[in-house]
């Protein structure tokens, strides 16, 4: 998505900005759960648009001091570097054209791209997270809209991080094959409100709206192992709870957990769809 002038940047701070920055502090939050001893410094977002990647890391991470933002609109960057002058770190803002050349991307200790791979063909697509985790010291995010073609893009994005030697944080638990066969897909979801702005520039009348997307996290190192996640909108009543649960022997499942399962069931009456079981 190119935009050109500032009154379509506006544009897109209010109708796209509120539900991509829910999708990326979503799923940041999600890693940060699985690397607690991870504390960024340095950050480098690729396609960065007005910086939302930023915000939710910084929201994630308090140490951060500094980050590269790589972006190819001119009037995008413009209103993310005006926004970035109260993030309390240092950015520096690059243009970079990520169909058109070949960026020399620096080191940093997280690398992020949001809602990006969909604008590059395939083996560009491999090209460039290949390049991204070489620039990585400790973690790699990618998040895509939570649609079977976004899905899609993880899943290759997964299979060329593993053979780089790649260790997958989340929100896989495992490092096999994905379960999942289509029509079925792996997605989450965050539910935004919408201000009176956003309702307007939607012309829309509910309040709020259903963020779909889905993230990959690749580490250098082995992270913290989580033994299922959830993987659906969870079902509660009659003292049971219905679970859908990616699980670490690289198996997907339909659980129905009840009482007698003890501890697991006081955190399954908890969990929320996208959520980790560190133990069971």
């Amino acid at each position: 998505l190119h935009i050109s002038d500032e009154l379509a940047a506006k544009a897109y701070l209010a109708a796209r900005l509120p539900a991509t920055y829910a999708a990326v502090r979503a799923s940041l939050e999600s890693v940060a759960e699985m690397c607690p001893d991870f504390t960024p410094v340095t950050m480098l977002d690729v396609g960065c648009g007005p910086g939302t990647a930023l915000w939710a890391a910084r929201g994630c991470w308090s140490d951060l001091q500094s980050a590269t933002m790589i972006e190819a609109s001119p009037a995008i960057r413009a209103v993310g570097s005006k926004l970035a002058e109260n993030v309390g770190l240092q950015t520096e803002w690059r243009a970079g054209d990520l169909v058109k050349e070949k960026i020399d991307f620096p080191q940093a200790d997280l690398v992020t791209i949001a809602y990006v791979l969909d604008e590059l063909a395939p083996l560009d697509r491999k090209v460039l997270v290949e390049r991204l985790w070489a620039s990585t010291r400790h973690l790699f995010v990618i998040v895509e809209p939570g649609t079977p073609a976004g899905w899609q893009r993880i899943l290759d994005a997964r299979s060329a991080l593993i053979a780089q030697g790649a260790h997958i944080a989340a929100p896989c638990t495992h490092q096999h094959d994905c379960p999942l066969i289509a029509p079925d897909w792996c997605h989450f979801s965050r539910r935004v409100a919408r201000s009176r702005i956003h309702r307007l520039t939607k012309d829309a009348e509910v309040p709020w709206e259903d963020e779909k997307f889905i993230y990959l996290a690749a580490t250098r190192d082995p992270s913290m192992s989580a033994t299922a996640r959830v993987i659906a909108p969870t079902r509660v009543g009659g003292g049971k709870v219905s679970l859908k649960l990616c699980n670490d022997d690289g198996s997907a499942e339909e659980r129905l957990v009840t009482k007698r399962d003890g501890e697991f069931f006081r955190w399954a009456r908890r969990a929320d769809w996208g959520d980790a079981a560190l133990g069971n």
